[in-house]
């Protein structure tokens, strides 16, 4: 007598559920054999389930003693098994669904929006009918009931229904259980493998189901579907009916006369409570031109039309019995008006043509325009067009557009999302909610359409998925939309450059910030305003050809408008060489230009920042100035303590006697001014970004020669200080910079000028008194008489 042990029990129940679920298995059996002193002893036979019968001492078996820990059995073959028995095997099992449950998933979780269950509905038939072609190539019988291959949908809006006819391949009743009652299988993707296995895959690449779900979408509006579908290779009619939120459908036969189909499928779907708004006949025809508006085969919708007529109207009695009084002997002509009749026909709804799928050559410039007019409901023409195929390792066919003028309000220059770009798999449209994966965003503004065979999408097919694909699509959309820019800027009009430039020129120089890999492209499309061009634009190609032999690198500065930018005096030294500057008068100018770094090898160089090198130094020269002006400088300094890192002599100015300039790495006048107007500004940021401020002085300029005869003679004049205080704010003021405290300013400026104005004009005149005849006695003045003025001949 021994225990058995938790393993040796865990096996025997083991094998005793293998019994039950293969029918064929070695099964340990306790039976009573006797009781002694009140114990039950039990023994173990091994039976062979099948074709044996297990002894009827099994109907003695004692439930009590089951096989629960810490009772005692009498085991004569539990060591002698573990010891003999192979290692073991794990079992294979298949993936169980809950069905209710996926279905659930399917309908609820797997789209975005309820209106795309027509576009699957819609391919669903496109792919029918796709198949009936290519099989009637070999066997024209498949054709016999009826020729003309379309889709029509009709709609029941007072009762929520609608229905699709499609006349198309039809499903036999196996057909039906296999595509239908399989969830997640595809007859189109059966259908293709069918094709490929006998090397023919090449013949039919227009059918478009691919997951085996989009079927079901149909209940994402629908409380109950019925199909029913006629194959031409069956001679019954079958009736699939199907409810959301069940777990099981029925298929019957269907040998109602009225309800008979020549050939094809007819989808009719009960729509729920608060969907029926889907059943009005023309929101479900604008759902078709904007999802299936491509599809190859025509689709027909049930629409109310009118025409006018002319209707005999009964006269007022009254006025019969007036006429009828009248002496008058011409017949009246009977009264009409007009009328208009209505009635129900069907619409061919997808007019528009797919003329991506033509060739270029055969596609003129007018059926482009008509074509981006419809798609994309403007009103003007675009400025330019592309039509091209892309072959090779990714194969698509796209024609992009460029607008005459930018969209207003929606179409912000920072949102991405433009729906300007329209994703068709197969003439299908997918979608043109894109954040960033086809098109990058300073491209927003390009329209077009995108149609492909085969891209990475989701099981929704709303979402495209992010891949090798994807990404070496979006770098060829990039290279011919530059392309087309390219050729705009390159025309002989160049008003159409100068048209685009002003609608899109930020969008480019948005993309020298966030596009390094195409600065290339970028840049010879960028146009600013410069000295020697204030009223046109000019391009980094013709500010290069204009470049003088010994100039190095390309020279700009920021502001907030060309007039301030042409009267700084940072100009002045540059002007006198005749050197050109770019004027930066855009916010965004200067960010894009300082990414950009440099063009045709030539360096971007700000004349606002220290070190500016105009190519014609002379250090004997500089040298001697440092030894003349040395102590000016460190005086100057010392006043104005740490307002200023340094004070220098300048090689930039001519006519101005001081100017403020910024530190190499930190920020311009223009930058400061433009973060310190930010609304989520940060001070502490704006303090450590403001960097350095060099002081440079004019030696050649009256006013820094007085200032230094004053700090030679005496360091501590007031006088001199004080103008040392106003020679600094008013830099500050011409170089860019926002005074500190603007009143104090004020109050220096009103000094200087009491200061300079003082007793200039308001000085009294003296009085001369006329000298007597003779002395000591005053001369005696004659009063002189004034007679009264008269006025209108009175006194």
């Amino acid at each position: 007598m021994h225990r058995l042990s938790r393993r040796s029990v865990s096996t025997i129940l083991r094998s005793t559920g293998s019994a039950s679920r293969y029918g064929s298995a070695a099964t340990a059996v306790p039976f009573s054999d006797s009781v002694v002193d009140g114990e039950a002893k039990f023994r173990w036979y091994s039976v062979l389930t099948t074709g044996r019968e297990i002894p009827n001492k099994t109907k003695q078996l004692n439930l009590k003693h089951t096989f629960f820990l810490g009772t005692r059995y009498e085991s004569t073959a539990a060591e002698s098994d573990s010891s003999s028995s192979p290692p073991s095997v794990g079992e294979k099992y298949e993936y169980q669904a809950e069905v209710s449950r996926l279905m659930d998933l399917i309908v609820n979780s797997l789209y975005s929006n309820k209106e795309v269950f027509l576009r699957e509905l819609i391919s669903n038939a496109s792919d029918a009918l796709d198949k009936l072609r290519f099989l009637s190539v070999t066997d024209s019988e498949l054709l016999k009931d009826a020729t003309d291959l379309d889709i029509r949908i009709q709609t029941d809006k007072d009762n929520g229904i609608i229905t699709i006819t499609d006349s198309g391949i039809g499903m036999t009743r196996q057909e039906l259980i296999d595509c239908l009652g399989t969830i997640a299988q595809s007859g189109t993707a059966k259908f293709l493998k069918a094709l490929k296995d006998s090397k023919d895959a090449g013949a039919d690449n227009n059918l478009i189901g691919q997951f085996g779900v989009g079927f079901y979408s149909a209940f994402l509006v629908a409380d109950r579907v019925v199909v029913s579908t006629k194959s031409p290779r069956s001679d019954k009619q079958y009736v699939w009916e199907g409810e959301a939120n069940a777990s099981s459908y029925t298929i019957r036969e269907d040998t109602d006369p009225e309800n008979h189909i020549p050939r094809g499928t007819r989808l009719t779907l009960y729509l729920k409570r608060d969907d029926k708004g889907f059943a009005h006949p023309e929101r479900i025809q604008k759902l078709v031109k904007n999802y299936s508006q491509f599809v190859s085969f025509p689709i027909y919708t049930w629409q109310e039309k009118g025409y006018t007529k002319e209707v005999e109207v009964d006269e007022d009695p009254a006025e019969a019995k007036k006429d009828e009084q009248d002496d008058t002997t011409e017949k009246k002509k009977k009264k009409t008006k007009t009328v208009v009749e209505k009635y129900w026909d069907w619409e061919l709804t997808n007019e528009t043509q797919p003329i991506w799928l033509r060739n270029p050559k055969e596609v003129s410039t007018d059926d482009y325009n008509e074509f981006y007019k419809k798609t994309f409901n403007e009103y003007l023409e675009p400025l330019a067009s592309s039509h091209f195929t892309t072959e090779g390792e990714v194969e698509f066919r796209s024609i992009l557009y460029v607008p005459a003028i930018a969209s207003t309000g929606k179409d912000d220059i920072v949102n991405p999302k433009t729906k300007n770009i329209r994703l068709y798999v197969k003439r299908v449209f997918i979608s043109d909610d894109f954040d960033g994966e086809l098109f990058p965003r300073y491209l927003s503004f390009v329209k077009g359409v995108v149609d492909s065979n085969d891209l990475p999408l989701n099981v929704s097919r709303e979402i495209l998925q992010e891949s090798r694909i994807v990404r070496i699509m979006r770098k060829r959309l990039v290279r011919k939309a530059f392309d087309m820019i390219l050729g705009i800027s390159m025309s002989e009009n160049r008003e159409d450059y100068e048209k685009f430039w002003d609608n899109f020129g930020k969008h480019l120089k948005l993309g020298c910030i966030e596009d390094r890999e195409n600065h290339k492209r970028i840049a010879p499309l960028l146009r600013f305003f410069s000295s020697q061009s204030e009223q046109e634009m000019i391009s980094l190609d013709e500010y290069v050809e204009n470049m003088k032999p010994e100039q190095k690198d390309i020279y700009y500065i920021a502001s907030d408008s060309v007039t301030s930018a042409r009267n700084t005096p940072f100009l002045e030294r540059l002007l006198e060489k005749d050197l050109e500057v770019l004027f930066l008068v855009d916010p965004i100018d200067e960010i894009a230009i300082q990414n950009l770094k440099s063009y045709k090898e030539k360096n971007f160089v700000d004349i606002t920042k220290e070190d500016l090198d105009l190519g014609d130094k002379n250090e004997e020269k500089e040298k001697n100035m440092k030894q003349e002006f040395g102590q000016t400088c460190d005086w100057i300094k010392k006043r104005l303590g740490d307002k200023v890192a340094s004070v220098q002599i300048s090689n930039r100015l001519s006519s101005s006697p001081c100017v403020l300039v910024s530190g190499k790495f930190g920020w311009s006048a223009n930058m400061e001014r433009l973060m310190k107007s930010q609304t989520v500004g940060d001070m502490s940021s704006l303090e450590f970004m403001r960097g350095r401020r060099v002081f440079e002085i004019n030696p050649e300029h009256e006013i820094i020669k007085n200032l230094t005869a004053a700090c030679r003679s005496n360091q501590d004049d007031e006088d001199a200080l004080r103008a040392v205080d106003l020679l600094y704010d008013a830099a500050l003021v011409s170089s860019g910079y926002t005074p500190e405290d603007p009143a104090q300013l004020g109050g220096k400026i009103y000094e200087m000028m009491g200061m300079a104005l003082s007793g200039k004009w308001s000085s009294p005149p003296e009085i001369q008194h006329p000298v007597s005849s003779q002395p000591g006695i005053p001369e005696t003045l004659e009063a002189e008489v004034v007679e009264p003025v008269e006025a209108d001949g009175q006194k």
